[in-house]
């Protein structure tokens, strides 16, 4: 999360950087190594299928499984290789999730009506065919993925939804990732990650039909496959590095909020984190919170390069300047800790997902307790897109149905659009009902 220049240029004069980011770089930026690299991949995998699937599972994840699929035995039964505990906090986050999305789809409703006498517009929500989900399980495993992307599309009313999560270093399944995707309905889960994996399910090389949408996280190889992808399937978003930005007044514990910055740039050393402020002396002592907060955290090197290359704190005089810098930033997760977040929920308009109260955290969001979906828009995407959810799964499709009184009223306008475009045969379809009309 960036000020731009021109946004700087503009009003500078109304904030000041008590931490700036350490790193001068572009967000979200592509490396053209990335970009060559899946590119001939994907040739490779579109000519040569299965094969080259194999020969990049060997390459890339020293796997030689010959068939990719989970067992449907062993998927029903991998609940009981995890501790009670997990077990059932993971059964927790899959309820609360298609909680959520339930009540997201009950509110698109299909509808019809008169819009004048003979003409019935409408529009009806129709889940896509097959849905293909990425559900990472690196060095730490994101157990909550399947929640948001195999269960919602799952209450969407998907019929068949498949995933792909990399195999561990003995060549398995992580048990969590398996378990959360189990309880979310999938339908096939293959032990494949990477590019390779994207591509298998795009392509339709795992012994399903291609799917008609890719979903999930990933790394930046992950990201790319998607974005260059797109346009063979539909895509939920391009997503980077995760994000979090705190709105906090001096009424705010600067140690709650130094924490909640560290829980994002836990994800990676590149995770942006900032602090918007009306309170120099709470920018401060989040500042030193920080870096004592640091000394005791297990995930210090991931923190601690995110923290000090990407992180930002800034001053602003009042909220209404706040809610300008804010919205400037965009970013994925939003956490208000102020006397007015009722105001700030209120005005602002660019955040993946907001977080209201000291008692919101993103980490409720992140691991499905909260219901709420944590696939969501970064590098200011925000601006311009939402995050992923159960209408991202359905197509409105609209319908017309017009009887004879309405014909004067449609074909003779079109009758004059028509011959003014110099377009005959659109021309001709009015007309050839307005004859019929009057006969």
């Amino acid at each position: 999360m960036k000020l731009s220049p021109r946004f700087l240029a503009q009003h500078g004069d109304r904030l000041t950087h008590l931490k700036a980011p350490g790193v001068d770089a572009p967000e979200a930026q592509r490396d053209p190594r990335v970009a060559e690299t899946v590119s001939a991949m994907l040739l490779d995998i579109n000519t040569n299928g299965i094969n080259a699937i194999r020969r990049y599972a060997m390459k890339l994840d020293g796997s030689d499984r010959n068939d990719f699929e989970l067992s449907s035995a062993e998927l029903a039964t991998i609940g009981g290789r995890l501790a009670p505990n997990l077990r059932e906090a993971i059964q927790l986050g899959s309820v609360r999730t298609k909680q959520f999305a339930a009540l997201q789809r009950a509110h698109l409703t299909d509808f019809e009506a008169q819009i004048l006498p003979g003409l019935v517009v409408g529009q009806k929500y129709v889940p896509v065919a097959a849905v293909g989900a990425y559900l990472p399980a690196g060095r730490f495993p994101l157990t909550a993925s399947a929640f948001m992307t195999v269960g919602v599309a799952k209450v969407a009313g998907v019929p068949t939804v498949i995933g792909c999560t990399p195999p561990q270093p003995d060549g398995g399944v992580n048990p969590s990732v398996a378990y959360a995707a189990y309880l979310s309905g999938i339908d096939h889960l293959y032990v494949l990650g990477g590019v390779q994996a994207l591509a298998a399910m795009a392509f339709g090389l795992l012994g399903q039909d291609p799917v008609d949408m890719l979903v999930g996280a990933g790394n930046a190889f992950v990201a790319e496959a998607k974005r260059q992808l797109f346009g063979t399937v539909a895509i939920d978003l391009l997503a980077g590095p995760s994000e979090v930005a705190v709105i906090a007044d001096g009424s705010a514990n600067p140690e709650t909020v130094a924490a909640d910055l560290l829980g994002q740039a836990e994800h990676g050393p590149t995770s942006p984190a900032a602090l918007v402020t009306t309170s120099e002396a709470l920018g401060r002592a989040v500042l030193e919170a920080v870096e004592r907060q640091l000394a005791t955290l297990s995930t210090a090197e991931i923190c601690g390069p995110a923290w000090h290359d990407f992180g930002s704190i800034v001053l602003v005089n009042s909220r209404e300047d706040a809610a300008l810098v804010m919205d400037e930033f965009a970013p994925e997760h939003l956490e208000l800790q102020t006397k007015d977040d009722a105001w700030y929920q209120e005005t602002l308009t660019n955040y993946g997902s907001l977080f209201v109260g000291p008692w919101s955290t993103v980490a409720y969001s992140d691991k499905g307790m909260a219901g709420t979906n944590h696939t969501l828009p970064t590098a200011g995407g925000a601006k311009h897109s939402a995050g992923l959810s159960v209408s991202r799964y359905l197509k409105p499709l609209t319908f017309q149905r017009i009887a004879r009184e309405a014909t004067p009223s449609l074909a003779s306008a079109v009758d004059v659009i028509s011959a003014s475009e110099g377009m005959t045969a659109h021309q001709a379809t009015a007309t050839m009902r307005l004859a019929n009309y009057a006969s």
